[in-house]
């Protein structure tokens, strides 16, 4: 029988039911892992991690199938009703099951979708969310709220699992076969109150406290660079990249640099030595292990410096010179476009440089992990 009766469930219901423990299980047990895969086998955990996030839609879609299913129906009544404070607390975690099978995936999708690249959902519908901005404060807020709600979830699973084994080994009442064969049990008398689902508000509540409460703060500032002596001052700029991670463009950018810079509008040349602060770099939820020893390995290396000369080239100028990353030193070559008017400066440019070159990420030899390839991009307004 599909339909669900006072006394029992029906098909529909028991399937979805399983369902969704199969994929809550599968998908709590992908998560644990994922956490505590080591920063080193990085390819595994940003894998591992996309399995998670896509298994957590496809428990969101369920979730909600569930819900819709079970609003349709009449609701099999509590086997012992006269046990008033035991249905109470029966219904309570039944709320906060029903309310974590849909705010665990829905937080995750947040801090997902408000964030660049990192380890990718893999389905062909895009990565972003409508109403949700790209804001690594966001993420890192979200990503606080459903861990709690995703423990929330996991000791509403084993509350529900143990009261199902109460009534199987304790009671013998058949509230487990209802779920497992569909065979009625209890009288059918209804008991039906607000109060457990307000439980489960409070529970929610006080969860999504705790997590704002503890949710990480923004990094201390880190220490700036001094402002080299230079011809033409830098007074706006930017100084961005972007690399392919896991099929996935993720852009990053470095908050500090100095600029030194000589140029003759006349004869198009000149000179300009870029000074960048290693540890002002961010790049979405991946900012740590960017400044770590596989990368820029910022602790060794606190800074990168470009010295390159200045000449006309074509329609526009290029910048070439040595880029000094993690002690290697390697030749970059930058065109640019500039426009000066009335002694102010506005240039912008891009090259592509190859990671390898200067060993970041050379633990990294597959391109489907994180690309080789890195477009950067400068943009910058100067003054003489």
């Amino acid at each position: 029988m599909r339909q669900n009766t006072k006394a029992s469930y029906g098909s529909v219901a028991r399937s979805l039911h399983w369902l969704t423990a199969l994929i809550i299980l599968s998908n709590i047990a992908l998560g644990l892992w994922a956490e505590r895969i080591p920063l080193e086998q990085m390819a595994l955990k940003v894998q591992v991690f996309s399995f998670h996030k896509t298994l957590g839609l496809a428990a969101l879609v369920v979730a909600l199938a569930r819900i819709g299913w079970a609003l349709t129906q009449t609701r099999p009544a509590p086997v012992h009703p006269e046990r008033r404070l035991e249905t109470l607390l029966a219904e309570a975690v039944h709320w906060t099951l029903y309310g974590s099978m849909v705010l665990v995936p829905v937080t995750g999708w947040i801090e997902h979708a408000a964030t660049d690249g990192f380890a990718p959902i893999l389905w062909p519908l895009g990565q972003g969310l409508p109403l949700v901005p790209k804001s690594p404060a966001l993420a890192m807020v979200m990503a606080q709220v459903h861990h709690v709600f995703a423990f929330l979830l996991i000791g509403s699973v084993v509350l529900h699992v143990a009261g199902a084994i109460k009534h199987a080994v304790i009671d013998r009442d058949g509230v487990l076969g209802r779920m497992t064969r569909g065979v009625p049990a209890g009288r059918g008398i209804a008991a039906r109150h607000a109060l457990p689902a307000l439980v489960a508000v409070a529970v929610f509540g006080a969860g999504a406290a705790y997590a704002l409460a503890t949710a990480p703060r923004d990094a201390a500032p880190v220490a700036t660079l001094e402002q080299a002596a230079s011809e033409w001052q830098v007074t706006d700029g930017e100084l961005g990249f972007a690399v392919r991670q896991m099929g996935s463009t993720v852009t990053g950018s470095f908050a500090d640099w100095t600029a030194a810079i000589t140029f003759d509008p006349d004869s198009g040349t000149g000179a300009v030595t870029v000074t960048i602060n290693m540890d002002s770099v961010t790049i979405g939820t991946v900012t740590d292990q960017a400044k770590g020893a596989e990368f820029f390995d910022v602790a060794a290396h606190p800074t990168a410096v470009f010295e390159g000369t200045i000449r006309p080239e074509g329609a526009g100028y290029v910048a070439e010179g040595p880029l000094r990353l993690r002690d290697q030193q390697m030749p970059v070559t930058l065109p640019f476009d500039l426009t000066i008017t009335d002694g102010v400066a506005v240039m912008q440019g891009q090259a592509v440089m190859d990671r390898r070159d200067w060993q970041v990420g050379a633990g990294y030899a597959d391109e489907s992990t994180v690309g080789f390839e890195v477009d950067l991009t400068v943009a910058l307004t100067a003054t003489r």
